[in-house]
């Protein structure tokens, strides 16, 4: 497989190391976290590719007007309207039911250039809304690792469910450190819906 071989000699030259966990094989949701450099859309494809998952990533509907178009579509994109959250969710779950095996690539700490101070919670409602497991996909500069973390089923919990989040990301700094975003939600106390599609 052509993107398989992509990958391989992208790892073969690369000064940073392929860590991983296996695969997923059904539909997850995939962190890719902390998320602070360009090349960190390059590691997710390198990290997909290598392991066979096909990912998809969420995108402004008008990303995919211009000539870049098709490009997004081939590497996973899916437009979507985000003043319409719900649809969002629903598009998900479609794809979900039709029998789509796929990682949903969520970066909740932000773009690079938007740093919050906190996580966006669009990735546990998505989870929770759709009965998909959280991937936990890390880049971490000072050991020059990357990959797959352990698949986790959210519980509701919220609280609890960050703490194990935060447990795994203790560690990993991302490309530029100064820009790493504490995996914490605004709000830890609420509910996030509940599964409506496995």
């Amino acid at each position: 497989m052509l993107r398989r071989l992509i990958a391989r000699t992208f790892w073969a030259f690369s000064r940073w190391t392929l860590v991983t966990e296996p695969a997923p094989q059904r539909p997850t949701i995939l962190i890719g976290a902390p998320h602070t450099s360009n090349w960190d859309f390059v590691y997710m494809l390198g990290i997909a590719w290598q392991l066979g998952i096909d990912v998809r990533w969420l995108g402004k509907h008008t990303l995919f007007k211009g000539w870049a178009a098709p490009f997004f579509r081939a590497v996973g994109g899916i437009p979507v309207d985000r003043s319409n959250p719900r649809g969002i969710i629903d598009e998900v779950v479609r794809r979900v039911r039709a029998g789509e095996v796929f990682g949903l690539v969520i970066t909740p700490d932000g773009t690079r250039s938007n740093k919050m101070g906190h996580w966006k919670s669009g990735f546990y409602r998505i989870a929770m809304e759709t009965g998909m497991p959280v991937t936990l996909g890390y880049v971490d500069l000072p050991t020059k690792t990357t990959g797959l973390g352990p698949t986790i089923e959210l519980t509701g919990d919220v609280a609890a469910d960050m703490d194990r989040i935060r447990a795994f990301y203790a560690d990993k700094a991302g490309v530029r450190p100064e820009l790493r975003v504490e995996p914490r939600l605004r709000d830890e106390t609420g509910s996030y819906g509940t599964a409506s599609a496995a």
